[in-house]
């Protein structure tokens, strides 16, 4: 069976998911780009589900309207490197560079080539930062990976695999240094006991202002588009 779809007021698709779990009908605006999803009980006939979103088209629409705007990236654009703000400006062949504040980027491929500068950087900043946390713990991780994860910044496996998005690198970089400390701690502590935050605490002290830094702002992160 194919995606089902169904329209609110404004003719926008809603995605309608039926799960066998489901006890009750709810709606969620993904705040990476604005998709709204409807998740109903197996059973729900499609005009109940369809009379749910429309009286609830006001608070789609507000929902919506929180959502950052996709930012297509290419040359003129601003992009955020550790937190500031750059310009991306064209330089006539060679790999992207930052210089004088801006970043020199290719006329051809602009978009595909800074994200791999992005990454670049990333790789180098998060490995530094997990194998200091590592070391301050006396453990180790077996793989590090970079993956560009729309649901969680990063993951730590049963055996000891370290996952991290790649955008963090737009972030400040004392969130990015939040984030891998919070996830080396999983090292130790596979979950989210007392005991995992004492960790945390031990390798990113006071760490309550990158956490709200992420709530307010990461979502931003991922409306950077290089198609």
């Amino acid at each position: 069976m194919g995606q089902e779809y169904i329209q609110d007021k404004t003719g926008a698709e809603v995605i309608l998911r039926r799960s066998p779990r489901a006890r009750r009908m709810t709606l969620r605006v993904s705040t990476l780009d604005g998709r709204v999803t409807l998740t109903v009980p197996r059973r729900v006939a499609l005009p109940d589900a369809q009379a749910f979103v429309s009286e609830r088209s006001d608070w789609i629409a507000a929902a919506k309207a929180k959502v950052a705007p996709i930012r297509q990236v290419g040359i003129g654009s601003v992009i955020p490197i550790e937190g500031v703000d750059v310009e991306i400006i064209a330089r006539k062949s060679g790999k992207p560079a930052l210089k004088g504040g801006a970043l020199l980027a290719p006329y051809r491929g602009t978009a595909p080539s800074v994200q791999a500068f992005l990454k670049a950087i990333a790789r180098e900043r998060i490995v530094d930062q997990a194998d200091a946390c590592a070391a301050q713990i006396g453990t180790m991780y077996r793989r590090l990976s970079l993956r560009d994860t729309r649901s969680r910044w990063g993951s730590c496996s049963a055996d000891g695999n370290l996952m991290l998005s790649w955008r963090l690198i737009m972030a400040p970089p004392d969130v990015l240094q939040y984030v891998v400390a919070h996830e080396v701690a999983h090292l130790r502590e596979m979950n989210h006991s007392a005991s995992f935050w004492s960790v945390v605490e031990t390798l990113f002290p006071d760490h309550s202002a990158q956490r709200k830094w992420l709530r307010q702002h990461g979502p931003a992160l991922h409306s950077y588009r290089f198609d």
